[in-house]
């Protein structure tokens, strides 16, 4: 392991444990034994521990793979526009669920999201590929339409989630659409922690494999064609990296931001800048970040929980704002 990938493993072997006893009613280790001690560490935090790591490690390293793509330090994961479909998604659901049987009801928000955000991968694969794998376009044209579209997946999916909002069939339809929204992980299980956490590494382990082209990247298209490096393999292996750690993380949490855009600067200076250098360390900071912020959520002395999108937002976007400071002086 690299040394970025130590110091944020090693943060992150610190968070996990103080987040088990960290919420409104803090759990010393002393007071670890049979009876509800146990229940709620192992049915309450742990899932919610575990799926704070899975979800803000995915997170994590799509950002890190998504910079180093559009070579735009800038570049969030929501920019992708499968974000916004995975919430379309688990928005339909809402509409759909009372008209589903008892057993499927359950299971329609998580698999509704799933569909909306491979429904943005597909058309993304489809509007972006065509121009991706034609190397008689200009330098930078793929990587252009690519944006473009992911810009207008997320503009279309904002407007019909807006729209479904405003139909909302009731009032509790409503507050729950809203709610779930803002993105947070309280009352999660470990049937979320199933459904997330395979998704989530196979998206991992799909932008480790985009790598190394994404270093080649960094000298140019053209450079980079010249290394071997297939354009459209390359967008197929982004698109399904992120479609399937950006969606696994929507599908059971909502919509938490920020993470891809801060993490790959925080890690960044501890690397040689590489993109193949930064997707692990930023996976590990990730999951680092979401795990510190749903801790803090937890002990906040308010009325009700801080949803953990609203944290994050909070966070990142001051962090984003400074980031535009710095560009503008040049320093980025």
């Amino acid at each position: 392991m690299t040394r970025a990938s130590l110091v944020f493993a090693a943060l992150l072997a610190l968070l996990f444990p103080l987040s088990l006893l960290a919420g409104r009613v803090w759990i010393a280790p002393a007071d670890f034994g049979p009876g509800n001690t146990l229940l709620i560490l192992g049915e309450l935090r742990l899932p919610r521990a575990v799926l704070a790591v899975v979800i803000g490690g995915g997170l994590g390293a799509a950002g890190a793979a998504m910079q180093g793509y559009l070579r735009n330090p800038l570049a969030d994961p929501g920019l992708f526009g499968i974000a916004p479909m995975a919430a379309l998604g688990a928005v339909a659901s809402f509409w759909l669920t009372p008209l589903l049987p008892p057993a499927w009801a359950a299971w329609s928000l998580p698999v509704l999201a799933l569909a909306g955000a491979g429904l943005g991968m597909a058309a993304l694969a489809l509007i972006a590929g065509r121009t991706a794998s034609d190397a008689a376009g200009g330098a930078g044209d793929g990587i252009a339409l690519f944006t473009l579209a992911g810009l207008m997946l997320a503009s279309l999916a904002g407007a019909l989630t807006a729209l479904a909002i405003t139909l909302a069939p009731n009032p509790f339809a409503l507050s729950e659409i809203v709610m779930w929204l803002n993105g947070a992980l309280t009352d999660r299980s470990w049937r979320e922690v199933w459904i997330a956490a395979p998704l989530t590494l196979a998206g991992v382990g799909v932008l480790a494999l985009a790598a190394r082209s994404l270093d080649a990247l960094t000298l140019g298209e053209e450079a980079a064609r010249s290394l071997g490096v297939e354009p459209r393999r390359l967008l197929v292996l982004l698109v399904a990296g992120v479609g399937l750690t950006v969606g696994a993380g929507v599908a059971v949490a909502g919509i938490i931001g920020f993470v891809g855009l801060v993490v790959p600067h925080l890690v960044r200076p501890l690397t040689d800048r590489l993109p193949s250098s930064l997707i692990l360390p930023s996976a590990l900071a990730g999951a680092s970040l979401v795990l510190a912020a749903d801790s803090i959520v937890r002990v906040l002395p308010l009325v009700t929980e801080l949803r953990l999108g609203i944290a994050l937002s909070l966070i990142g976007a001051p962090f984003f704002g400074w980031l535009l400071l710095r560009m503008r002086k040049g320093a980025l």
